[in-house]
């Protein structure tokens, strides 16, 4: 048929040989097509079986079984794994009946008409129909409650005193209402509406969830940028979004030093047409500008603009799926994706994974110590302690200003009973000595907890016998920026816990362990079957790259978060790590492909391949591997080079992504069809013997890669 189309006559005795010869022409080509996917097929199949052998490798499920104590069990609100597994069957079950029952526990202004809509999958929706506002949620709810004044928010500053903070805040829950109004009037005054979008830069004080619930109370969408990005990545995301304002402060402290947050903003914005209005929150204290520069028509100060308005300002109600907010996280390519959250299905993911996670009571305070610029600081330290009525937290600095006691002084001093934090705080902790905690009373901890990437075994037990004293349970929390709320967690009142397993899945979450064919494994893919309320929305403005980063494996069957996961004998959980190409540096997802476009944009850099290699401290550390064009190399001096490189990173990323070191390197590892062998690279970067190499185009590359590698740093 497709000879007929293209005109050729079979009975044209004639045309015989030609058609023959275009049949035998087309068979091969067809051959060749398929030779070459089955090989790019091979090779992805060689690179994820790699990965996954490097992050597993030494891996063995502790023996070691922590379960919860009967004094815990007694006062917890799910008890016991029958408790567990009777919710968790019904969540799975009957997922509408299960989410409907909890999200009733909230206010909706009007009903749903339907709990999940799947028909257009994989953008799912939860609770169509139905009216809320998560901002009502927090506040409004909970002072109808008799919450009013019952503390909400306390507030340490970094810097200190003789020893003491020169800066403490403690806001009630009727505070932070009139507060969130009076800010909410300030946006309406600058002439921000619902659907608008807002861009947030600001450090770990208490107007940065004021500005976040303010907007959520409005309707308007919020973009938190992590107060630690470059004036680049600001305008990347501000573009991106097409922001209407950005909201920030003059400056923030950290480690002592004073930041000029507003000075970042002002570069940032430069080339961002869409920019109406930057709002600026004095925080320098007793000086009003702190070296601001004010642009007439543009810039307004917060302070000034809160004077002419009151604190009356109803809640907007929004349909469940209108986007609350925006928060963008590093993908596989070079470009940050803004991941999409809505209203309701997040604001009930908020909800009940801190209800039932961290068993939230009445007279607890809650100190999650990630700062919100990250879905962790969204979900933990503003809405989901706040939708419970919690206390919670929030400390500006860092956790060795003035000197490695301060967080445990912290506890000592605000009497914390639940504390979350990262991996990597906890082996500095350890790094820093025993004495350190042992100089402050801890007894007021009854739970603590783990985020942000896989915590090694040792961290575990240490975080277990010196900060928990043996008592508090520990639990080991696996999400991401896209699920909206823990996925694979202990339940402190339920689960046995193995140091460095995140155990089971959280209610509704179907989690599955997968080869890349789809098949069932012990060690293999974390997957994930079915929607759960908290899911993401998508990609704003990239339909096809949502598609292709998190449904294109298995058929589109199961959602695909990019980890490597072990399934131990128990059906307990390990997560090992990344298997695409984002790497995790201290709980911050860093795609290698944003700083392989920075390199690349020097006069002197030909290509460069970045990886993720094990770390100490951080769990995962960058490793840069950079070619230099034939004419640079001859006389370039590489130690200068590499100053300059990572200035670049500085610069339109942030300090926090810099490669732990840069070897500049004669030629890359690449199989025959031109793609970069990373996994050899991490060979070399790990001391290991080098994996499979059938597919190496030139062996003698890695040799020479070896050799520079372990001759002095560049």
């Amino acid at each position: 048929m497709a000879l007929l189309a293209a005109g050729f006559d079979p009975n044209f005795t004639e045309s015989y040989p030609l058609v023959l010869i275009l049949a035998l022409l087309v068979a091969f080509a067809v051959y060749l097509i398929l030779r070459k996917g089955r090989k790019a097929q091979a090779e992805v199949n060689e690179e994820i079986a790699d990965v996954q052998k490097a992050a597993s490798e030494g891996f063995s499920a502790s023996e070691q079984v922590f379960p919860p104590s009967a004094d815990f069990v007694s006062k917890a609100r799910v008890k016991g794994m029958d408790g567990y597994h009777k919710l968790y069957r019904r969540s799975i079950d009957d997922p509408e009946g299960f989410w409907a029952d909890e999200a009733k526990e909230l206010t909706w202004f009007e009903p749903w008409t339907k709990v999940l809509d799947e028909s257009k999958k994989p953008f799912f929706k939860w609770f169509v129909g139905g009216k809320t506002n998560i901002a009502y949620n927090c506040l409004d709810a909970q002072i109808a409650k008799g919450l009013g004044e019952k503390v909400a928010i306390i507030f340490e500053g970094e810097p200190t005193k003789d020893g003491q903070a020169t800066e403490i805040r403690r806001l009630t829950y009727r505070e932070l209402h009139a507060e969130v109004c009076r800010f909410a009037n300030v946006l309406k005054g600058l002439g921000l509406v619902k659907g608008d979008t807002v861009a947030v830069y600001m450090p770990m004080v208490p107007e940065l969830a004021i500005a976040v619930l303010a907007c959520a109370r409005l309707g308007i969408v919020h973009s938190v940028i992590f107060g630690g990005f470059s004036a680049e990545s600001i305008r990347d995301r501000v573009n991106d979004a097409k922001s209407k304002a950005v909201i920030t402060m003059d400056g923030g402290y950290r480690r002592g030093k004073f930041l000029p947050l507003k000075q970042t903003v002002d570069e940032g914005v430069q080339d961002c047409a869409s920019i109406e209005k930057v709002l600026v929150v004095q925080r320098h204290l007793g000086q009003p500008d702190a070296g601001c520069s004010m642009k007439a028509g543009r810039d307004v100060w917060y302070h000034e603009a809160a004077a002419q308005v009151t604190t009356d300002c109803p809640a907007v109600w929004q349909e469940s799926n209108d986007m609350l907010f925006l928060l963008y996280t590093s993908g596989s390519t070079g470009k940050p994706k803004g991941i999409i959250h809505g209203t309701g299905g997040y604001m009930l993911q908020a909800y009940t994974t801190n209800k039932y996670v961290f068993d939230l009571r009445n007279d607890d305070l809650f100190w999650c110590t990630a700062d919100v610029g990250w879905v962790t600081g969204h979900t933990y330290v503003v809405y989901g302690p706040l939708l419970n009525g919690a206390s919670v937290l929030m400390y500006e600095g860092a956790p060795d200003a003035p000197d490695f006691g301060r967080f445990w002084k912290i506890v000592q001093d605000h009497k914390v009973t639940v504390f979350y934090t990262a991996p990597t705080a906890i082996r500095a902790f350890m790094k820093w000595g025993d004495e350190w905690v042992q100089k402050y009373d801890l007894s007021t901890l009854r739970l603590l907890g783990s985020v942000g990437e896989p915590i090694n075994p040792e961290a575990w037990l240490w975080y277990h016998r010196n900060i928990g004293a043996e008592r508090c349970p520990i639990v080991d929390t696996w999400w991401q920026t896209e699920t909206g709320g823990h996925m694979i967690t202990p339940m402190p009142g339920c689960t046995p816990t193995k140091p460095g397993s995140a155990t089971l899945p959280f209610f509704g979450v179907d989690a599955a362990v997968l080869d890349e064919n789809g098949n069932e494994t012990d060690t293999g893919i974390l997957a994930i079957r079915k929607p759960w309320p908290g899911i993401t929305q998508g990609i704003y403005g990239d339909e096809k790259r949502y598609l292709e980063a998190y449904w294109s494996r298995w058929n589109g069957a199961y959602y695909f978060p990019g980890d490597g996961a072990i399934r131990d004998k128990d059906g307990y959980l390990w997560i090992t790590g990344r298997v695409d190409d984002v790497v995790n540096v201290s709980g911050h997802r860093i795609g290698t492909a944003e700083l392989e476009a920075v390199f690349i944009e020097h006069a002197a850099v030909a290509e460069s391949a970045v990886i993720g290699v094990k770390h100490d401290l951080k769990g995962q550390g960058l490793m840069a591997f950079v070619i230099l064009k034939t004419a640079a190399a001859k006389n370039v001096n590489e130690a200068e080079l590499a100053k300059t490189l990572n200035g670049m990173v500085d610069a339109k990323i942030g300090k926090f992504a810099r490669p732990e070191r840069i070897v500049f390197v004669p030629d890359l590892p690449k199989t025959r069809s031109g793609k970069i062998m990373r996994r050899l690279l991490r060979d070399v970067s790990e001391g290991r013997e080098l994996g499979n190499i059938a597919t190496l185009a030139d062996p003698a590359v890695v040799e020479a890669i070896r050799n520079k590698f372990n001759a002095k740093s560049a």
